[in-house]
C-alpha cells in the first residue's frame, strides 16, 4: 500500500503562488537542489494538478532545467507520473499519463493498491481536494525565508481543520526550512 505525501514550498507568509500564480520567488539553491535530487530517487509516483503540471512539463525536459539542475531534472523526466485534469487529453511529458473523473476515488484506490509511495508536488488545489478527503498522509513544507505581498495559501480553501504532528525538520544554509508533519 502506497503513501501519500505532499512536497511544496511556501513564503514566510504561507504562500505557495503570488498573485500572478508565480513561483520565481522561491530560492531554491545547491543545498535544496540535492536534497530534491535524492528524493527522486525513492522512485515515488509524482502527482500534480493540471496548472502544476504544465508549468513543470515546460520546464523539467527543457536543456535550461537539465542545464541549471541535471540531476533534479533526470529524477524528474525519468519518474512516472500522474496528472490529475478533467480537460488535458494528451501528454508530451515522458512517463506521464492522465487521470480524469473522480480523483479521489481513483487516488483512494492508487494508494491501496500502488507498491510505490505518491507524491503531490506544488498543485494546491489537488491537495487541499484530497486533504479534505483524508487521503494524505505526511506534508512536507520547505518554508523560503521571504514574504511576498500577495498570494494564494497553500491550504486556500480547506473546509475543516487540518491536525498534523510535526515529525522532522530541517534547516538549509541559506535560511529555507523544512518541515515534516504527519496527518493525524
Amino acid at each position: 500500500m502506497g503513501k501519500l505525501n505532499v512536497f511544496n514550498f511556501i513564503s514566510l507568509n504561507g504562500y505557495y503562488k503570488d498573485a500572478n500564480n508565480g513561483i520565481d520567488w522561491h530560492q531554491h539553491g545547491q543545498e535544496e537542489g540535492e536534497f530534491s535530487a535524492k528524493n527522486l530517487e525513492h522512485d515515488n509516483i509524482l502527482l500534480f494538478g493540471r496548472i502544476t503540471y504544465e508549468m513543470m512539463a515546460s520546464w523539467w525536459p527543457s536543456q535550461n532545467a537539465i542545464d541549471a539542475m541535471p540531476e533534479v531534472a533526470k529524477g524528474m523526466n525519468q519518474a512516472e507520473k500522474i496528472v490529475c485534469s478533467n480537460t488535458i487529453q494528451h501528454t508530451n511529458w515522458q512517463n506521464t499519463r492522465i487521470m480524469s473523473g473522480d480523483i479521489v476515488a481513483q487516488i483512494a484506490e492508487l494508494k491501496k493498491t500502488s507498491p510505490k509511495d505518491i507524491t503531490i508536488l506544488g498543485s494546491g488545489n489537488l491537495s487541499t481536494q484530497l486533504a479534505e478527503a483524508g487521503l494524505i498522509d505526511t506534508y512536507q513544507i520547505m518554508i523560503d525565508p521571504i514574504a511576498i505581498g500577495k498570494g494564494i495559501s497553500v491550504f486556500s480553501g480547506m473546509q475543516r481543520q487540518l491536525n498534523l504532528k510535526l515529525t522532522n525538520s530541517r534547516s538549509f544554509k541559506s535560511g529555507t526550512v523544512l518541515l515534516s508533519y504527519e496527518a493525524l
